[in-house]
């Protein structure tokens, strides 16, 4: 179990899934540039709460993991009131003000198509554990809605993925401790990174951004002065 001072943002999972220098750049360095998509993907995350009928949707709620040591927001969670001969289940809650059972549902939004890693499952995955472990029930199942082509798509929350979440966030944990900036070689997935220029896979690859600026900007400098100054001590010599 972690503590509340050593959670860290849920968010970065994904960054970490994609990339660990990334990741790094972002959470280690403060490294952070928008580009089209994600601008366009901030657009999706809006705050907001609706109730109609059995269906109460609640955006950007807020999630706490002890366990995974993440925090965050939730794009939305939805909530499902249970029928009659369901109420008292597992996987349902009391919701204040409301009447009956209700079963969470979380969803997370993408603006773009499904990805052929399990990266938005994972995200996914680790929001319902948090939603598990703040409401003290099971949630077997989420959804992922992908902007194109505009299609919700249904994830089993399975022993599988949540291992893969659970060692996705100890790594994310385990980075963090060591503050490094790990290497990187460039990859066709570089192209679409918002944080490109920052990360210089091709020049870059041995180590942080500010060891890359120490030695292509600040080092000449320094070589600079250090030549002026043997100079002005030959000048004195002679």
């Amino acid at each position: 179990m972690y503590t509340e001072e050593e959670l860290l943002p849920l968010s970065g999972l994904q960054h970490l899934a994609f990339c660990e220098r990334q990741w790094a750049l972002i959470h280690l360095e403060g490294q952070w540039a928008e580009n089209r998509l994600t601008a366009e993907g901030r657009a999706l995350h809006e705050g907001g709460r609706e109730a109609r009928g059995d269906l109460i949707t609640s955006r950007s709620l807020p999630l706490r993991s002890l366990r995974l040591g993440l925090s965050g927001r939730a794009d939305v969670v939805e909530w499902h009131r249970e029928a009659a001969h369901e109420r008292g289940t597992l996987g349902a809650t009391r919701l204040p003000g409301r009447q009956g059972w209700w079963r969470p549902v979380p969803v997370e939004y993408k603006r773009g198509r499904p990805k052929p890693q399990r990266i938005d499952e994972v995200q996914l995955c680790a929001q319902a554990v948090c939603l598990e472990e703040m409401l003290g029930l099971r949630i077997e199942a989420g959804s992922l809605f992908y902007g194109q082509p505009r299609r919700r798509t249904h994830v089993a929350l399975d022993d599988s993925l949540r291992r893969e979440t659970e060692t996705l966030a100890d790594r994310m944990h385990a980075l963090f401790r060591a503050g490094r900036t790990p290497t990187v070689r460039r990859e066709p997935k570089c192209r679409n990174c918002s944080l490109f220029e920052q990360c210089r896979p091709d020049v870059t690859g041995r180590g942080s951004v500010a060891q890359y600026l120490e030695q292509t900007v600040f080092a000449p400098e320094a070589a600079e002065a250090s030549h002026e100054a043997t100079a002005e001590h030959a000048l004195r010599d002679e």
